[in-house]
């Protein structure tokens, strides 16, 4: 994608790797600690009306702090509302980023059909300084951004029911928290078993 551009220019910039995810009012199940024999119970709506749909990506380069950013949308599941982000959400946070950076960006991901829309592929080919690279299909323990998921979700397990915006201001502050914590972002890509680490020259 990306109009044939090379990898090989883009060797001075970062690699972002990019998913997305979705909140909803019904929260993921999690582990506590309870009395033997009483199983502590948490009180839930029944509506699965309004979501939250996130965009996120874990910016690295070799010796620089890794970054994350991040899009938000908010589905009120209204008639003829969008339920997904759309190519212009997902360009917006790859523009945001390399405003951030200031430097070419290798951008990872996998093949949401947004991603490889004609739309957007239109829109990544006039960005000289972007180079996309697609995951291998079913292969989502590649994606830094993965273990970034379990993470938030993992924080908000077992939360009593709440309306769609406080749930989205949840979901902003530990998005937020984690901007400040290169160092959990780190771990994330270590969970991935990957390595930006360049190979020492041959002999």
């Amino acid at each position: 994608m990306g109009g044939g551009k090379s990898a090989r220019a883009a060797c001075d910039g970062w690699v972002c790797f990019e998913d997305e995810a979705g909140f909803t009012r019904r929260p993921p199940r999690g582990r506590t600690w309870g009395r033997r024999g009483i199983t502590p119970v948490v009180k839930v709506s029944g509506s699965r009306s309004g979501r939250v749909s996130v965009a996120g990506l874990i910016a690295v380069r070799p010796g620089s702090r890794t970054r994350l950013s991040h899009r938000i949308r908010r589905h009120t599941g209204r008639k003829g509302e969008r339920r997904s982000l759309s190519e212009r959400d997902y360009i917006g946070l790859i523009d945001g980023i390399h405003h951030l950076v200031k430097a070419p960006i290798v951008l990872v991901w996998d093949r949401l059909n947004t991603h490889v829309s004609y739309a957007l592929r239109d829109l990544i080919g006039a960005r000289d300084w972007l180079t996309v690279f697609i995951l291998p299909a079913y292969a989502p323990d590649l994606n830094p951004v993965e273990w970034l998921w379990a993470h938030v979700k993992r924080s908000l397990a077992n939360l009593s029911s709440v309306a769609v915006d406080p749930l989205e201001a949840l979901v902003r502050n530990r998005l937020k928290r984690l901007q400040y914590r290169p160092d959990i972002l780190d771990g994330f890509l270590t969970g991935t078993g990957l390595s930006l680490d360049l190979p020492p020259p041959s002999p």
